[in-house]
């Protein structure tokens, strides 16, 4: 959307379009001369160099170090609890409850703090159906938070902006610092969300995700009271007008995936799905850059070579180009662009009703099949388990990998119950019949250390069999340990991979490491269980 003047009845600051509403609704008392509004990229560019928080790589993308913090700190994040969040909230887990004395201390605290900053405001909106987006703000003492957020919502234009009427607005004060003794929070981080005052406060952590996933949070909390479900998931369609989306956790391939040269991208990480079908909550994509590849993944390697692309925490060589496959920062090296920088991607942020769900698994226990097709009773089983595994390190030798559950995958950005989503989402399944598959994108003939990672040019070639609707018309065999529908066959693919007990060389070696899977899959459940009834609990593991 438009960026410049629009004309000269549009109020300003600082030559930049300006909202009618001010800071001192927010008791921000600064000069108009530090204040800088919906500043475009290349004059936040001009502001992140002169202040020193970034430098230019080799293509006029953006390297910024995050410093301490290099990924979200979820142990530090509050709501508060006041008479509708102790109804509706599932408290306990990532839902953490802070009084409204604590969060007024740190909301003075900080207001007073960026009182003496320059600041940067960008007003932009969250949610692609204008029924249900909401007008965000950020104040931030870091121009770079400014450029992230402009990459990262959707951009109103200037006669919008002008009229601007903040929904919900994130203060951003990376170097204010909390003290735990004194203001109640855990660390000298905090990240406190207050529905009532409509305002998250960020603390003591640089690291932009924050800012995204706070106001990810709040559309997680308001619009299922609305009837619409909102997802931690990619989006795309075909030409024929098919949608698909791709639930998974980080570093299961929902952002890989669902770039797809032949598809147009809806988005690649947070929709909504109401009564008109699926909208993106954004207006750019934040992707995980480690082992990027331009042959892998041509589309998001090609933001990153783009002005306008923020890398965050990638290391840069003598000639200021990117070594994506250099972790000595973090792991969590990640690139983030507006999502027109993708040439596929929907100009409207929007596609009808999504005919496929896939939901993506990194199992590194190698025992999931590569792709399966799910009941309805079993997707809202695998739904509330949300399972990926993890490596349990990087040293060589370590071969026992990590089980992880994140109900709706996506537990930290979830303040309802998952029951709540579960049930949404099986409504919304029903009604418009969409199929679910489970796609593990992790590991096969063996577990971490002994099997190899699943091609992804397999797993392309099945997921495309599958969107296409041709998987759906050929035979299938139930696994027996997990109760799986598995097909017969997958032109393009040897039938051995199909079934991974086929793949591993030791027969038992594979049935005790599903079997303990299988277990701990029950295990996990078993705080579900109340909630999602008999038939949902019994449509888990068959052993």
């Amino acid at each position: 959307m438009g960026t410049e003047n629009g004309g000269s009845n549009i109020p300003t600051e600082n030559g930049r379009p300006k909202s009618h509403i001010g800071l001192d609704t927010l008791d921000i008392n600064i000069p108009e001369e530090r204040q800088f509004w919906n500043l475009t990229p290349p004059e936040l560019y001009e502001h992140i160099l002169k202040n020193d928080e970034g430098i230019l790589t080799d293509k006029h993308a953006i390297r910024i170090l995050t410093g301490t913090y290099t990924g979200r700190s979820p142990k530090d994040r509050f709501i508060v609890e006041d008479e509708q969040t102790k109804k509706h909230v599932d408290w306990g887990g990532f839902n953490t409850p802070i009084s409204s004395e604590v969060f007024d201390k740190l909301h003075a605290k900080v207001a007073d703090y960026l009182s003496q900053k320059t600041v940067y405001i960008k007003d932009l909106y969250a949610g692609a159906d204008p029924e249900h987006r909401l007008n965000v703000r950020v104040v931030s003492e870091a121009a770079y938070h400014g450029l992230f957020s402009h990459n990262m919502f959707i951009r109103p234009d200037d006669e919008e902006l002008a009229s601007f009427d903040p929904n919900f607005t994130v203060l951003a004060a990376p170097y204010c610092e909390a003290d735990p003794e004194t203001d109640g929070t855990r660390s000298k981080t905090f990240i406190l969300v207050n529905f009532e005052k409509k305002l998250i406060l960020i603390g003591g952590t640089l690291y932009s995700g924050e800012v995204k996933k706070g106001i990810f949070g709040v559309m997680n909390y308001l619009l299922p009271q609305k009837g619409v479900m909102p997802m931690h998931c990619s989006a795309n369609v075909d030409k024929k007008g098919n949608a698909a989306v791709f639930f998974g956790l980080s570093g299961t391939g929902k952002t890989t995936l669902s770039a797809d040269q032949d598809k147009t991208l809806i988005g690649d990480d947070e929709h909504g799905w109401s009564e008109d079908g699926i909208f993106n909550f954004e207006g750019g994509c934040y992707a995980k850059t480690i082992n990027l590849s331009p042959k892998q993944e041509p589309e998001i390697y090609a933001t990153t070579q783009m002005p306008g692309t923020i890398l965050e925490n990638v290391v840069l060589d003598d000639k200021r180009r990117p070594d994506f496959d250099d972790v000595s920062l973090t792991q969590n090296t990640r690139c983030s662009y507006p999502i027109h920088f993708i040439p596929n991607a929907s100009e409207t942020g929007r596609a009808g009703h999504p005919k496929n769900i896939i939901f993506l698994t990194a199992d590194a226990f190698g025992v999931l099949p590569p792709i399966s097709r799910l009941s309805p009773a079993q997707a809202m089983y695998h739904f509330i388990s949300g399972y990926t595994a993890k490596v349990a390190g990087t040293e060589r030798g370590v071969t026992e990998p990590e089980a992880t559950f994140s109900a709706c995958f996506g537990a930290p950005f979830m303040p309802l119950h998952p029951s709540e989503y579960a049930r949404l989402l099986a409504d919304k399944i029903k009604k418009h019949g969409a199929t679910v598959w489970l796609i593990n994108t992790g590991w096969t003939g063996g577990s971490y250390g002994v099997g190899s990672r699943m091609k992804l040019s397999n797993t392309r070639i099945m997921l495309a069999e599958a969107l296409s609707g041709s998987l759906n018309k050929g035979a299938f065999h139930v696994d027996p340990i997990f109760g799986l529908e598995i097909p017969d066959d997958v032109p393009g693919v040897q039938r051995e991979l199909l079934d991974p007990k086929r793949t591993w060389p030791d027969k038992d070696d594979y049935t005790k490491t599903a079997h303990k899977l299988a277990g701990m899959f029950r295990e996990n459940f078993k705080q579900f269980e109340d909630i999602a009834g008999q038939e949902i609990a019994s449509a888990g593991p068959l052993v």
